[in-house]
């Protein structure tokens, strides 16, 4: 419990201070309520955490008065390309039984229902590296495509057991969202992008980011983990009735 409110504490204070140096679309979107995502592609609590939001927000009726936008954290940065089998891997790195295990994903699953998404776990399902995935999140953003990727990565991995570290699969869900191909392919290979997202990503290490999903409102309040959709259209009316916009 100390440990989360260290960081939190830690990534408020980064947010009031210099978090605007990373937003590209601060003068854009001055009249929205800003709401930047720090997540990764495998992420369940990510997905779930993204649903309940979204129901908050449709709930409100306020879909065009918000503006979300995407940063990369890799669950499992050191996975290699090829990925490992996630059953194995998630037993070892969190020291849990097969059972335990089971009864974690049993209780995501039930978790995704509620919050209207899908989880589709199987015997053969990998971790993969996710590194590319943020690469083509970053690309996305340049035409407001970032949230339509995110989920579209989201549902491949964990509902259709895609493996979203293959390239020719990227290119697929690239092309569902309307984004050219040819252009997103080749960012995968270009060396600003990829030290871009490198350093995008440690930034936010740098800071005491660890448990994901973390939200930040407006570049002042934050909130880590998947909250409930009461919770999120409680903040959100507050944010509304206080008129906390961001400068």
């Amino acid at each position: 419990m100390k440990n989360i409110i260290k960081t939190l504490v830690k990534i408020t204070m980064i947010a009031q201070l210099s978090f605007l140096s990373l937003n590209a679309y601060a003068a854009e979107t001055k009249d929205k309520i800003q709401i930047d995502i720090i997540s990764d592609v495998v992420c369940p609590w990510c997905a779930i955490g993204y649903k309940r939001l979204s129901q908050a927000i449709d709930e409100l009726g306020i879909k065009d008065d918000v503006h979300v936008q995407w940063h990369p954290f890799q669950l499992n940065p050191d996975m290699p390309r090829e990925g490992q089998n996630a059953n194995k891997y998630l037993m070892k790195k969190l020291n849990l039984s097969k059972d335990e295990l089971i009864q974690n994903r049993e209780r995501v699953t039930k978790l995704g229902e509620t919050s209207g998404f899908k989880f589709n776990y199987f015997e053969e399902m990998k971790k993969v590296n996710t590194f590319n995935s943020h690469i083509l999140l970053d690309y996305a953003k340049e035409f407001d495509k970032q949230t339509e990727l995110k989920v579209r990565l989201q549902e491949a991995y964990f509902g259709e057991g895609k493996d979203i570290s293959n390239r020719e699969i990227l290119a697929i869900e690239v092309k569902k969202v309307g984004l050219d191909v040819a252009q997103a392919m080749a960012r995968l290979d270009d060396k600003e992008a990829i030290k871009r997202v490198k350093d995008h990503e440690k930034y936010w290490r740098d800071q005491g980011a660890r448990a994901i999903p973390i939200m930040i409102f407006n570049n002042t309040i934050v909130r880590v983990g998947a909250n409930k959709a009461s919770e999120y259209k409680q903040l959100l009316t507050d944010i509304i009735n206080k008129d906390i916009k961001k400068e």
